[in-house]
């Protein structure tokens, strides 16, 4: 006799057209500008709490210099590609969010001035899960230490909403300065960890597709997210 879980289901394929990226510094703002500009049937809003670092993003000069940057920005900007202060709406909207927020040094307590201090990052985690509803994909591309994820999903999991579903998955990026955008065009490698289950992988899936884009699938490498975020450090 066959059991229903010895039946092999497809995982669907889950689509991003949608992407909120918190944190306009030098990893949120040149990585979503590229992923905008290599993928136009993409909308992209790159948000953050400094309205001064917003405006500057709308505006000529730009916050910070990388060679071939302006050039990207100013290609998309308006057309797929969004800054912005109103970090509630993009969430919502969002299909995926990416957390590039800062990690500084623990000034205070166990670990002080050697552990990061992962207050940002846990603070996005619960914005996420009091604006969101139904599936979303959150992305760490901040430089994190090992682990981080599990504390993003205990905050996801102590949520009492049943119809939310939020997939973690860590996305480090490996961004040298003064040649940042020529990293992310052509990247040695693109590295997605996430969780060895079928929505996991789905997720994965998921990001995976974006990069497709433009970065060859031999370069784009999964693992779990523990491997993950112990291969940036």
């Amino acid at each position: 006799m066959l059991n229903v879980s010895d039946i092999h289901v497809p995982i669907l394929m889950f689509e991003i057209k949608r992407i909120c990226c918190i944190g306009a510094g030098y990893v949120g703002g040149p990585t979503c500008s590229v992923i905008a500009q290599m993928c136009p049937e993409i909308t992209v809003t790159v948000v953050d709490v400094n309205e001064s670092r917003i405006k500057a993003w709308n505006s000529d000069p730009l916050p910070i210099y990388e060679p071939g940057l302006k050039e990207v920005v100013e290609s998309c900007r308006g057309k797929n590609l969004f800054f912005s202060t109103d970090i509630p709406s993009a969430i919502k909207d969002a299909d995926l969010v990416f957390i590039s927020v800062n990690t500084p040094t623990k000034t205070y307590g166990m670990g002080k001035g050697r552990a990061a201090d992962l207050k940002f990052i846990e603070s996005c985690a619960r914005q996420i899960v009091e604006v969101s509803d139904g599936y979303k994909i959150v992305t760490e591309k901040s430089t994190v230490p090992v682990r981080a994820a599990e504390s993003i999903r205990r905050i996801f999991d102590a949520n009492n909403k049943p119809s939310l579903n939020l997939q973690v998955l860590s996305n480090p990026e490996f961004l040298a300065e003064g040649t940042a955008v020529r990293d992310l065009k052509e990247p040695d490698r693109v590295l997605i960890g996430g969780d060895e289950t079928p929505e996991g992988q789905r997720a994965i899936r998921a990001l995976c597709a974006v990069y497709e884009h433009w970065v060859p699938k031999s370069r784009i490498i999964t693992t779990n997210t523990w491997s993950s975020e112990l291969s940036k450090l």
